[in-house]
């Protein structure tokens, strides 16, 4: 069993950030992912919110660069499956399907997954014309008519990326208005083949060999109807990858884990970066700015600084 002062698990932004700094604190650390580097952001199209980069790059771009910087720093890099973590006072254990890892301090940053609408046919279409990367499928609708779910930054960027391809982009949210940053809006707004409908839900996903339509319901009249479409995006948030630590650190109702604001969990030697923890608005800038502030709590933790 290999030890190490630092073990960060999940190698998004705010993992390879908190990595980078630990590691230039002189601290021998560890990512651990299941995947390569860079972990949700890989698959955006294009990021203009991340201070110094005045001009978009896409996070294939991004990610790999991050990832340079915290192994030039001196970060160590490890692809396994994490099976379970233990924490015993300063001990901590992260079980991999490889070997177990030992370290002084754990930085989790695993980031979240999309959250499902849990109506009739997403399961089943899954893959078939349901998606949440319109990075990665807007070729496939090329001409096409399709959903974007969702009302945030996440919804708007998706339905952008698609209308540069698609026939039809209709943007359905239940609330009155739309959430996302207002530069976003206003592109959206201005381009003719986007469209929003406000207040309605999605009832239904249905469809033969893939996606033909989905059933909508007016929130206000309570009325139905169908909306053509070969695919559908659901963008309606997250949620937390954070079983791994359920009855090891407090999580709160949502199952984010809970820190204070050095990101601190309940256990002293256990740092949280990234939209995994309460309270983060989720931004890239946040998240590598969680990072950075996580390995400095953990260098204090460790050096009794």
């Amino acid at each position: 069993m290999e030890s190490y002062d630092v073990a960060v698990i999940g190698a998004g932004l705010a993992g390879l950030s908190a990595a980078m700094c630990a590691a230039r604190y002189g601290l021998k650390t560890v990512v651990i992912d299941r995947m390569g580097a860079g972990g949700q952001i890989v698959t955006a199209t294009s990021i203009e919110n991340l201070p110094g980069l005045p001009q978009a790059v896409s996070g294939y771009e991004l990610g790999p660069q991050v990832f340079e910087q915290a192994e030039a720093a001196g970060a160590e890099f490890r692809i396994d499956t994490i099976e379970a973590i233990s924490a015993d006072g300063d001990k901590i254990a992260i079980i991999c399907a490889g070997e177990t890892i030992a370290a002084k301090a754990l930085i989790v940053a695993l980031g979240s997954s999309p959250r499902m609408l849990g109506v009739p046919g997403e399961a089943e279409f899954a893959g078939k014309g349901v998606s949440h990367c319109a990075s990665c499928d807007a070729p496939l609708f090329a001409g096409k008519p399709v959903i974007v779910v969702g009302g945030g930054d996440t919804a708007l960027d998706e339905a952008l990326v698609l209308a540069e391809r698609s026939q039809s982009v209709l943007i359905v949210t239940h609330g009155p208005q739309l959430r996302a940053q207002a530069t976003l809006i206003a592109r959206a707004k201005s381009l003719p083949n986007i469209e929003i409908r406000f207040e309605t839900a999605v009832e239904e996903v249905a469809g033969d060999v893939g996606v033909t339509h989905v059933v909508l319901r007016d929130l206000k009249s309570g009325l139905t109807s169908q909306a053509p479409c070969d695919g559908i995006f659901v963008c309606i948030g997250t949620t937390p990858n954070s079983e791994l630590l359920r009855g090891v650190v407090d999580l709160d109702a949502d199952g984010r884990i809970s820190t204070d604001i050095m990101m601190r969990t309940s256990v002293p030697t256990i740092f949280a970066a990234g939209d995994i923890r309460t309270h983060s608005v989720g931004l890239l800038a946040a998240c590598a700015g969680d990072g950075a502030t996580a390995a400095t709590a953990a260098w204090r933790a460790i050096t009794g600084r």
